[in-house]
């Protein structure tokens, strides 16, 4: 089935079986492999900003190496191409050099989004992802000793002989629901949004429930409601930082507002009617097409829930 959601359309064959062939990783990175430049959250492109390209470069181009960057992370195959995610996050200022900056302008990805083919934003959450993993445990969660990569950049293992653990890519489970009661549905905006924007609820999973189960707390948690016939919709990866948001539609079995100060500035009911014909405006605008939360509210006011 094509991608549902945003950020999930790689096209990518990630082509486990190769992660562990030290020899075969290097022989692709001696050659023809695509590399994927990443810096400091922001992607390569080109060309005209409604319409930008994603810059890739080959592996056999030698100045890459010479500025000493982390091992490649093997992200997979299309076809018989192979391509690494290359962080080049040490570099001070991509557009003082020459080789870079004759290639095109680092971007973030949320602003990309609007503009670049599903694969394209696969791969480029999926680049974010696994660097930003990197990033984040370069030292043991078990003795703090440092740790290196293996397997084409899927694990990382400690340094320390006596300790030894390896380690993998992490992702956050979250839920985020559209809660309705027929033709009304609940939305809000948290203390972190900017004024006049409202969004589906949303919030991590806990140890040791379900997702119906943290679907429903958290929506007692941030507005006070109770929730019954919780269904899943579908999933998205959201690399922001590093999240898999499981979307689910909720009945509301009680309707009264009791907002959690501490996470929760404002939220209210909105009719179904309403929200067909509303203008974005500083007063109320909705989530970005990017996000799940969108296709969830979208889908609601179109009566495909």
């Amino acid at each position: 089935m094509p991608p549902r959601n945003f950020y999930s359309g790689t096209t990518l064959d990630r082509a486990a079986e190769y992660r562990k062939r030290a020899d075969w990783l290097a022989e692709r990175l001696g050659g023809g492999a695509r590399l994927v430049p990443y810096w400091r959250g922001k992607h390569l492109v080109a060309g005209p900003r409604e319409a930008p390209a994603p810059v890739f470069v080959p592996a056999h181009a030698g100045w890459w190496r010479d500025l000493s960057p982390p091992e490649p992370v093997f992200l997979g195959l299309e076809g018989e191409e192979a391509y690494f995610a290359l962080d080049l996050s040490a570099l001070e200022e991509p557009a003082g050099h020459p080789e870079l900056a004759a290639l095109g302008v680092f971007v973030d990805l949320r602003t990309l989004a609007p503009v670049i083919p599903a694969p394209v934003a696969g791969m480029f959450a999926y680049t974010r992802a696994m660097l930003h993993w990197h990033d984040r445990h370069r030292f043991c969660g078990v003795c703090g000793s440092p740790t290196r990569p293996e397997e084409g950049g899927h694990s990382r293992r400690c340094a320390d002989p006596a300790c030894n653990s390896q380690h993998f890519p992490r992702t956050d489970p979250a839920v985020i629901m559209l809660v309705h009661d027929g033709e009304r549905c609940l939305l809000g905006r948290s203390t972190r949004l900017p004024p006049g924007f409202y969004s589906t609820l949303a919030g991590f999973v806990e140890p040791g429930e379900t997702l119906e189960q943290a679907v429903a707390r958290e929506v007692f948690e941030e507005a006070g409601v109770r929730v019954a016939d919780v269904r899943y919709h579908s999933s998205q990866p959201w690399p922001f930082p590093a999240s898999l948001m499981l979307g689910f539609h909720a009945r509301a079995v009680s309707t009264d507002i009791r907002l959690e100060q501490d996470e929760m500035e404002d939220a209210r009911w909105f009719d179904r009617a309403y929200l067909k014909s509303f203008e974005p405006s500083e007063a109320f605008r909705l989530p970005p097409p990017d996000s799940i939360a969108r296709t969830l509210i979208d889908e609601w006011i179109e009566g495909r829930v």
